[in-house]
């Protein structure tokens, strides 16, 4: 038989909701309760028969509770296999009852790192006795019952009442797989916490990584490939993983994917004028900015009107009523703001697959953090690229200096182009990009391309001249060779910004001044693979 009646539970908790439901029903159907501290209050205040652990163990907690379960009389209870009679006997000898049931959630290690305690209160937050209880008592499932969820104590009562007061196997081996999980989460995010807060590391000696309540997501990239999304355990930035989907389709693997780069592009525009983000397969296909985010819109859409059909859009201000009139106007997949007016709401409601999220304050985009990368056998890992540059770190490398406008078209290129998948070129004119080329083997090839649709829309909206007449074109990293530049030059760019470096960078600014470029250098390059 492989149902297990629960007689005696233990139950220990930091978070009290459903203690006292739990513990009723439990304490109706018989259970013997055994508690401590503040869970033991709780129990009692609800008016609960409840047995100190001190009572079972024959001593009183101590250390400011640090020891209170750390004993044989309670480890005995969880760890003893039953049919075994060798540990039959030594239960016998030693008075040790049996514990069917633990309900154990740990100490609230994550929440006090999050509101800024101070390291000894952090330290007292590690839970040492709870994680015992719950490895003892899930390496034993064969025998003992271990729930570490809240959330899973409805699941608990309805598997009591199917079985009569008993669980079941299948239940206790699926609430000792989550026990594990749980254990392993807590220590990863100590580990963390230790490593990069309290001891400054950048690369750990062991690297933790963990994640939590995966979303079952359709598909992957492709049909054929499975795909979840996890969420990190400890202190994180708020992103696509924590927006509020208000109308439309579940979310697809390359919808999180997409919507993760236009919201980090868009980030870069924190607290700035109304600019709008458009990327397609992780790649921006129009950015702008300007005094209104319809304008905004009518400007980025304008760079690509093509590239944008089933895109992802990305704004960093309140999303307005008559921008998203106009975003209902193409085929969009997924709308991403700050906030929704009512009047977008309501204009959206009309499309009832588009997908619109709410993400509260974007991201800063200088913070820490790192990026991890599997590659066969292992995995790549590297810090956020979180490098900045402004007007005063630029180094003027051209006989001619750019304009004031120039300078900030410059800037504005170069803030794109770090979200462009290398070879990056970004071509941008008074606020927005006029051209962009993304992901060629050679950067050539991206400055053309990127001149092409730019050339393509000037003829879609009958513009006299494509936008990149009079533009600043951004270069991800340096040019090694002058035909990229030279193929700037016949976009009609007037300014570039690049990261210098490369062996032939005289022969390159060389062949700006004679075309009469301004050309300015980072010193920072932004690969992005």
């Amino acid at each position: 038989m492989s149902d297990v009646t629960i007689r005696r539970a233990l139950l220990s908790v930091s978070d009290k909701d459903g203690l006292v439901d739990l513990g009723t029903r439990l304490a109706q159907g018989g259970v013997e309760l055994v508690s401590t501290g503040g869970t033991a209050r709780a129990l009692r205040e609800a008016g609960l028969d409840v047995r100190d652990v001190s009572d079972l163990t024959g001593f009183p907690e101590m250390m400011d509770g640090r020891v209170k379960t750390l004993h044989p009389m309670v480890h005995g209870g969880l760890l003893a296999v039953r049919d075994n009679p060798d540990h039959a006997a030594a239960m016998e000898a030693h008075s040790i009852g049996a514990i069917d049931l633990v309900v154990v959630n740990l100490y609230p290690f994550e929440a006090t790192v999050a509101r800024g305690a101070g390291r000894d209160d952090i330290i007292e937050n590690i839970d040492i006795g709870g994680p015992s209880m719950v490895r003892s008592a899930a390496k034993n499932h064969q025998d003992v019952t271990i729930v570490t969820d809240p959330a899973d104590y409805a699941g608990l009562i309805e598997e009591l009442a199917a079985n009569d007061g008993a669980t079941s196997l299948a239940f206790r081996r699926r609430m000792a797989a989550k026990a594990f999980a749980a254990t392993a989460a807590y220590d990863s995010m100590i580990s963390q916490w230790f490593a990069f807060a309290d001891q400054g590391e950048a690369f750990p000696g062991f690297l933790a990584l963990n994640g939590r309540a995966p979303t079952m997501l359709r598909y992957g990239e492709n049909p054929h490939q499975e795909a979840a999304l996890y969420t990190p355990v400890g202190p994180h930035a708020r992103g696509i993983a924590q927006a509020e989907q208000l109308q439309g389709k579940e979310l697809s693997y390359n919808n999180y994917n997409d919507a993760d780069a236009a919201l980090e592009l868009c980030a870069e525009f924190r607290g700035q004028d109304p600019a709008v983000v458009i990327v397609k397969h992780a790649n921006p296909c129009g950015v702008a900015q300007r005094a209104s985010l319809r304008e905004a819109w009518d400007a980025a859409l304008a760079c690509d009107s093509v590239s944008a059909f089933g895109g992802i859009v990305c704004v960093n201000t309140e999303l307005d009523g008559a921008t998203a009139e106009a975003i209902c106007e193409i085929f969009t997949e997924v709308v991403i703001a700050p906030s929704v007016s009512e009047a977008a709401r309501e204009a959206f409601a009309r499309k009832k697959n588009l997908r619109l999220l709410v993400t509260g304050e974007l991201p800063d985009p200088r913070r820490d953090g790192l990026a991890v990368k599997p590659i066969t056998g292992g995995l790549l890992v590297q810090g956020r690229d979180k490098g900045a540059i402004a007007a005063e770190d630029l180094k003027v490398v051209t006989e001619r200096a750019p304009t004031e406008q120039e300078l900030k078209d410059c800037l504005f290129a170069w803030t794109v182009a770090r979200h462009v998948k290398s070879n990056a070129i970004v071509y941008a004119r008074d606020g927005a990009t006029a051209g962009i080329g993304a992901g060629q083997m050679n950067r050539r090839d991206s400055s053309r391309i990127a001149a092409m649709k730019a050339a393509e829309a000037a003829e879609k909206y009958g513009w006299e001249a494509p936008r990149t007449v009079g533009s600043a074109v951004a270069s991800d990293a340096f040019f090694p060779f002058a035909d990229g530049l030279l193929a700037a030059v016949e976009a009609g760019a007037s300014a570039v910004i690049q990261p210098g470096g490369s062996i032939r960078d005289e022969e390159v600014i060389a062949a700006a001044n004679e075309a009469g470029l301004a050309m300015v250098f980072t010193g920072m390059r932004h690969f992005r693979h």
